[in-house]
Parts: structure tokens; sequence; C-alpha cells
């Protein structure tokens, strides 16, 4: 695994944004490890966060692209984050939107925050983690209606490597169903690589993993 994946799990341990033990998810699946990034709560943690999404989406996208779409609410403080961190390490202004849960009637009115998304935009957006792809659902639909825009991809910090409404995980069915690139700056599977190399992961930990994803583990 690459030096900058195994830094950033590093972070994601230190910040308390990743745990192990036993946790119920939205979707009603009993997980035995689960992911926060409402945790990240620190102006350093923040920064550090951002640079590890930029260095992911500029390895993936390079500097071809106009804006950060980061879907409420969540994904908000991710994009301005990210775009602050890609203006120092690469030079490149890249604006940030994000989406309001409901629409504005005054002063700013509308459904976006931040940048106008205007025709021949290209467009990352960027999340925490996707599990069903039910945010897609609501997030592609608001950006595609803002104009003739281009959607690079998706990048969220980590990949479940899970099941999502089908037999394929949750990233592969977004990019089948609305034909644009996914990326994770890591995956789970690269995480418990990792964590049981440096013996981290004891074996009933290891045990109960193994038996979520007989359970729920993606098909490739």
């Amino acid at each position: 695994m690459e030096a900058y994946k195994q830094e950033f799990v590093d972070f994601m341990l230190e910040s308390n944004v990743l745990k192990f033990g036993d946790f119920t998810l939205k979707s009603g699946r009993k997980s035995p490890f689960f992911m926060n990034a409402g945790l990240y709560i620190t102006g350093t943690q923040l920064e550090k966060l951002g640079e590890f999404y930029a260095k992911a989406i500029h390895n993936a996208y390079g500097d071809d692209f106009d804006v950060l779409f980061g879907p409420a609410y969540k994904g908000i403080p991710i994009s301005v984050a990210t775009t602050i961190a890609y203006s120092r390490l690469y030079g490149k202004e890249i604006r940030y939107c994000s989406n309001r849960k409901e629409a504005k009637d005054h002063g700013d009115a509308g459904i976006l925050l931040g940048s106008p998304i205007k025709d021949g935009d290209r467009i990352v957006v960027i999340e925490d983690v996707t599990t069903s792809g039910k945010s897609m659902e609501e997030t592609i639909p608001i950006v595609r209606a803002q104009g003739d825009v281009k959607i690079l991809g998706l990048m969220v910090s980590l990949d479940r490597c899970e099941r999502g409404k089908g037999e394929k995980s949750a990233l592969q069915e977004i990019k089948d169903l609305y034909g644009f690139e996914t990326g994770a700056i890591v995956s789970m599977k690269e995480i418990i690589d990792y964590l049981v190399e440096k013996q981290m992961i004891d074996e009933e930990l290891k045990g109960r993993i193994d038996a979520y994803y007989a359970q729920y583990g993606a098909k490739a």
C-alpha cells in the first residue's frame, strides 16, 4: 500500500474517525467497523484531510476540472478544506459548491452554496463515504440541473468494499449508473491488510470482519 494511504489510515485512527466494535449502519447492517468523518473537528485535522483528498483527486483527475461539489452536510467542510489544499499544493484555483437541504428564498437564494455552476464546468463530486449510493440519487440531479456540465467523477475517503443495492459495491453501482469514474483515498480491504500486518487487529476482530464481508462483501 502506498505511503500516503498508510498515513491516511493512521490519521483516521488518531482522529478517532475510524472505529472498531459493534455498529448499526443506516442501512440496518450490523458492522464491526464504522467511519464518521464528522469527527474531523479541528483546524489541523481539516487541513490534513483536505490534503489527502487533494492528492487523491489530483492523482485521479489532474488539474482539468473547475468545481468540487460537496453534498450537504458533511461534504461542505470537506469540499472547502480540499479547495484550500488544492490551491496550496498545486497552484490551481478550484471553486467549491454545495447544496442546501432546503432552497433559500431570500438573500442569496437558491439551492446552492458557494460557487454557481455554469455551462461547461467540469465537476468532481466529493463525499465522506457511500454505502448504498442513496446520496448520489439526490446529488447528481441537482448538479446536472445547473447547466451543460460534465461530472468527471466521485471521490470518497473510504471504499467500504461492500454491496450496494445489488451484488456490486456502491461505488461500482454509481459508476455503472451515472457513467463517471469513482474512487477512494483508501479501501477497507487495504486498511485491514495494513492493520493485520501491524498487529493492530486481533484474531477475534479479524474473524468478525471476515464474517461481515462473507455476508455483505461486494462481488467483483
